[in-house]
C-alpha cells in the first residue's frame, strides 16, 4: 500500500504485536481485560497478548469476547437480518446511521465474524484518540483516522487522501470498509446523510459520474436500531443549544463520557440489518445531469433504505403517543413496556421543562415519524 496513507491508516499486521507490547502495561488496559476475560489472571492474559500478531487475530480473541460480555451486560441480545444475501469473498461499503461512538462498528464487525463475512476497516474522528492508549487500540483494530476541525484548504487535501484510500481498500485490497451517514452521531433520531460525506467518498472516482463510482464500490446501507439509547440524556444539552441557535461547546472528556456511557449504559434489544447493495438504482440516477443532483439522489436512496429497515422497537412507539398525544400504536407495546420507559424517562432528565422534554421524546419518536412519511411515497415501507 502506498505510504501517502501512513498518516491516517490503522497497523499492519506486522505492525500490530509491537503496539500491543507498547499498551500492554497501560493502565487502562487491566480494567478491559479484567472485564473481558474475569476468570483469567493477569500474567495469563499478558501472556496471550504477546502471542498475537495480526488484527484478525486481535478482533476475534480479544475484541469479540469484549463485546460479547458488553452485550451480556448491558443488553437483551443483538439480532440482525440482512446480511445472509452477502457474498463471504466480497468488499462491500457498509453506510450506517450513527447513533453510538463505538458500538456501532463494533457490533457490526461482531456480526461480519460470526456470518463468515469480509470484516471492515472503520473511520474513526481523530478527536476521540487524543490519549495514545486509545490511539494504539484503534489502530490495532483496524480503525483509520479522520482528521477533524481542518481549515478548508486542508480539509479538501485530507479528504481526497481519505477517499482514495476507501476507494484502495475496497478495490485493491478486497478490505470491506464502514462510515457512518454523518459526523457526529444522530443526536434527534433523524437518521439523514449528510451530502458531503458522498462527496468525500467519491472524490477518488476517475471518468465516472457519482453515480457509476458508488455503484463500483458496492454500497450496503446499514440500519442500526438500539430500544434504548444509554446516551439520550447526555445528547439533550447539545439538542437545546441547537434550539435556541447557540454554539455548543463540549465540555472537557465529554467525548470520553459518551464512549464510556455507550459501551455500558443499558440498551435492551439492538438489532442491525443489512440492506440490498445498491446497484440498479443506481443506473437512472446515472442519467441525472449533473454530479450534485446524483449525489442528492444518492443521499436519499440511503436515507430511504436505511429508515425503511430501521426496527422500531415498543420505546419508539410510546415516544411517539406520549409526543403527539395518541394511543395510535398501543397495540406496539404493554402498560409494563410504558412504565419502564416513563420511570427511566423521570430518573435521566429535568421533567419540569417541557422543551426538555419533548426534545427526548423526538429523540425516540421521530423514527416512526421518518417511517411514516416514507410510507406516504412507497407502498411497502420495507426494501
Amino acid at each position: 500500500m502506498d505510504q501517502k496513507f501512513d498518516a491516517i491508516r490503522p497497523f499492519f499486521d506486522n505492525e500490530v504485536n509491537d503496539a500491543i507490547l507498547s499498551i500492554i502495561h497501560d493502565p487502562m488496559m487491566k480494567p478491559i481485560m479484567r472485564f473481558t476475560f474475569p476468570e483469567k489472571e493477569e500474567k495469563v492474559w499478558k501472556d496471550e497478548l504477546t502471542q498475537i500478531h495480526s488484527t484478525q487475530e486481535f478482533q476475534t480473541h480479544v475484541v469479540a469476547k469484549s463485546l460479547e460480555q458488553i452485550l451480556a451486560k448491558s443488553s437483551e441480545g443483538l439480532t440482525y437480518s440482512g446480511f445472509d444475501k452477502l457474498d463471504k469473498q466480497t468488499s462491500y461499503l457498509y453506510i450506517s446511521n450513527h447513533r453510538d461512538i463505538i458500538l456501532d462498528t463494533s457490533f457490526l464487525n461482531l456480526i461480519l465474524h460470526y456470518t463468515g463475512l469480509i470484516m471492515t476497516a472503520s473511520a474513526i474522528g481523530d478527536n476521540l484518540l487524543k490519549n495514545p492508549f486509545l490511539y494504539a487500540l484503534s489502530k490495532i483494530n483496524r480503525n483509520f483516522i479522520v482528521k477533524r476541525g481542518l481549515s478548508p484548504r486542508v480539509l479538501l487535501q485530507s479528504s481526497k487522501l481519505l477517499s482514495e484510500y476507501i476507494h484502495e481498500l475496497i478495490t485493491v485490497e478486497n478490505r470491506s470498509v464502514w462510515i457512518a451517514q454523518r459526523e457526529g452521531r444522530t443526536k434527534d433520531g433523524n437518521d439523514a446523510t449528510h451530502q458531503g460525506v458522498l462527496k468525500m467518498l467519491s472524490m477518488a472516482a476517475q471518468n465516472e459520474s457519482p453515480a457509476q463510482y458508488f455503484k463500483k464500490m458496492k454500497v450496503v446501507p446499514v440500519s442500526i436500531s438500539y430500544e434504548y439509547d444509554p446516551t439520550d440524556s447526555l445528547k439533550i444539552p447539545e439538542l437545546l443549544a441547537n434550539l435556541n441557535n447557540e454554539v455548543y461547546v463540549k465540555e472537557e472528556n465529554e467525548d470520553f463520557n459518551t464512549l464510556l456511557n455507550g459501551l455500558i449504559g443499558q440498551k435492551k434489544r439492538i438489532h442491525f440489518h443489512a440492506g440490498n447493495v445498491l446497484n440498479t438504482e443506481l443506473d437512472g440516477i446515472a442519467e441525472l445531469p449533473n454530479a450534485n443532483q446524483q449525489i442528492r439522489a444518492i443521499a436519499q436512496l440511503i436515507d430511504d433504505r436505511i429508515i425503511g429497515n430501521y426496527k422500531l422497537w415498543p420505546t419508539n412507539y410510546i415516544a411517539y403517543d406520549s409526543l403527539h398525544k395518541k394511543d395510535a400504536f398501543k397495540s406496539s407495546y404493554t402498560q409494563a413496556d410504558k412504565n419502564v420507559f416513563f420511570k427511566r424517562f423521570e430518573s435521566k432528565i429535568d421533567t419540569s421543562d417541557l422543551r426538555t422534554v419533548e426534545s427526548f421524546l423526538e429523540m425516540y419518536a421521530n423514527p416512526v415519524v421518518n417511517q411514516l412519511k416514507l410510507a406516504e411515497n412507497f407502498s411497502d415501507v420495507g426494501f
